[in-house]
């Protein structure tokens, strides 16, 4: 599945369901075909996401460690991060809380 997000102050953010998913269970919400970011809660979207970014960059710099530590190699990660499938969004949900527009997708 394609998600389509689309917001009036912004262009639309196209994600392949693999990476949508994740993100949206992230902030809560259960993927579904249609769903909307209304802009009351779109600051508590950006900092969930915002938080799921920074402990999943944590998490990855202490496994470099560890494996520093131990002599061994550092184990392989996601070809793309987190921050960077996320991004579109977050910067999506930024201008459209400024513009007080809300974000669909299904619709």
């Amino acid at each position: 599945m394609i998600y389509k997000f689309k917001s009036k102050a912004a262009g639309d953010v196209i994600m392949l369901a693999a990476s949508a998913e994740p993100i949206l269970r992230l902030v809560g919400k259960a993927p579904a075909a249609q769903g909307i970011f209304e802009v009351a809660d779109m600051p508590a979207v950006i900092d969930s996401l915002e938080r799921a970014v920074a402990d999943a960059e944590a998490a990855r710099e202490q496994a470099e460690r560890e494996a520093a530590a131990e002599g061994r190699r550092t184990p392989a990660g996601d070809a793309v991060s987190l921050r960077q499938r996320a991004w579109p969004l977050v910067e999506m949900l930024k201008r459209s809380h400024a513009a007080n527009a809300v974000i669909v997708w299904g619709v």
